[in-house]
């Protein structure tokens, strides 16, 4: 199992514009928006936080949804489609590690994303660290975790590693919505900020547990249930050929 963690992160290295993404473009993203005066201004429409300080969940939620939703569904299409996973279930080998890999490659991508993202935030913009730190990670893990098994969902029923990317896309673009990253959460209908709340990767719980408050438990537990549910789907109807 460690190999084959081992091998599934070289080859996650060997992709810059992958890496670039996956890893530093949240971080990049904070630097073009905190370089704006206007955005590091105080504003009544956050509490009299500044725009930085009440954006950095959305940022978190870009880093989850690009690993889960972009990366993980067309890396293994792209494998069934090749034949890498056939070739897995002739050896001693179940093909089902090499999905436990690809899910383990995530988290440590999402791990040092986030990481990275929390030093630029205080050492840059001073922006305080997440006040309620356990809130904060357990929502993440299952941020992640329901992320990537939305995308082992899209990877178990496309039929190749092109479908596989314009689903995934789809599903992302609504990810990236409700998470305020193309339009504030703030200017969005007061439904439409509820139900973001409530959705893979719960927004609503990243910012509340950065702010301070412990994360809603409901929002935790709808996080577990789609993992639940979605990785269950995804195991029983995945095809290795």
């Amino acid at each position: 199992m460690l190999k084959i963690v081992t091998t599934e992160c070289k080859l996650f290295l060997r992709e810059p514009s992958m890496v670039v993404f996956a890893i530093f473009f949240p971080t990049i993203l904070l630097l073009v928006l905190g370089a704006i005066p206007a955005l590091r201004t105080p504003d009544p429409n956050f509490g009299n936080l500044r725009f930085v300080d009440a954006y950095v969940g959305t940022l978190v939620v870009i880093a989850l949804a690009f690993l889960g939703l972009n990366k993980l569904p067309s890396t293994v299409a792209t494998y069934r489609e090749k034949g890498v996973l056939r070739r897995f279930s002739t050896t001693p080998v179940h093909p089902a590690r090499l999905l436990v890999a690809q899910v383990l490659v995530n988290v440590i991508a999402g791990v040092i994303s986030i990481v990275l993202l929390m030093v630029v935030c205080r050492v840059v913009f001073d922006i305080d660290l997440p006040h309620h730190p356990l809130g904060f990670l357990v929502t993440c893990l299952l941020g992640m975790l329901s992320l990537s098994a939305l995308g082992l969902l899209v990877a178990a029923w496309a039929p190749n590693a092109r479908a596989a990317g314009g689903w995934a896309t789809v599903v992302f673009m609504l990810v990236m919505f409700f998470g305020g990253a193309y339009l504030p959460r703030f200017l969005m209908p007061e439904f439409l900020i509820r139900v973001g709340e409530y959705l893979p990767p719960g927004v609503g719980a990243l910012q509340e547990s950065w702010l301070g408050a412990a994360p809603d438990p409901v929002q935790l537990g709808i996080l577990a249930l789609v993992t639940l549910a979605a990785g269950t789907v995804a195991a029983k109807s995945f095809r290795w050929e």
